[in-house]
């Protein structure tokens, strides 16, 4: 039987790292001292029976890896985006979990970085359209930033209209070159919004990549774009 894609390995390899479970939070910790923390954001919607749940998924767990490894502490959520009518569900979960993260007693709670991957991206406007002083920085891969038509998404969760409202709030952006088209679309006017309204976003291109190209292609330029990014979220988490 083959392998689903979400089950497919993390574009990087690197050692297994230890995780612990509370509740809707999995945290990948470096040690007991004070850490900037990432929360990690998984996009959807995603059937609520799936067999394994994204937190579960290799890809995440190697995200985790990756963050704790430099010595930040990795946090990925479980939340409920089930379908497009769940996106408040969710952002309630994220909110909570980030929340959580915070209080977490390996955790610096004034430096806070939050990463949001494929459909979590409209979680994202949130975040963007009123930024607390600790939210030191906010990426996004292969993200959805503007909802498909048809999908009756409120439209509280457009980080195209969002985005002028950043600030100076650090933003990476990572797009793939042979993205969907419906989600280049939404990355192409997020970008042209942010341009309006001199919002720097710092951008990694994948040119030959496909969404999800983190598991999906195992190249030399994911893993650049991968680590790039990781190393940038690091660095600003920092500051």
């Amino acid at each position: 039987m083959a392998v689903p894609s979400y089950l497919q390995p993390f574009v990087l390899t690197l050692p297994e790292h230890p995780r612990r479970r509370e509740g809707t939070i999995d945290i990948y910790s470096p040690g007991p001292d004070p850490h900037p923390v990432v929360v990690l954001v998984h996009g959807g919607p995603v059937p609520p029976d799936l067999p394994v749940a994204p937190r579960d998924w290799p890809m995440f767990a190697g995200y985790g890896a990756l963050l704790a490894g430099q010595g930040l502490l990795a946090v990925t959520v479980a939340h409920r985006l089930h379908s497009p009518a769940a996106y408040a569900d969710a952002a309630a979960d994220v909110a909570d979990a980030v929340q959580r993260a915070r209080a977490l007693p390996e955790a610096d709670p004034e430096r806070v970085a939050l990463w949001f991957f494929s459909g979590g991206g409209l979680l994202a406007a949130d975040w963007l359209r009123e930024p607390p002083p600790w939210l030191r920085c906010l990426a996004l891969t292969y993200p959805l930033l503007a909802a498909p038509d048809g999908w009756g998404v409120d439209p509280r969760f457009s980080p195209v209209d969002a985005v002028a409202d950043a600030g100076a709030l650090p933003v990476l952006l990572t797009r793939a070159g042979r993205e969907a088209p419906e989600v280049a679309a939404g990355v192409t006017a997020f970008t042209e919004a942010a341009d309006r309204h001199d919002i720097r976003v710092e951008v990694i291109d994948v040119p030959n990549g496909q969404h999800s190209f983190d598991i999906l292609d195992h190249t030399d330029e994911s893993r650049a774009a991968v680590e790039r990014a990781a190393l940038w979220v690091g660095e600003s988490v920092r500051r």
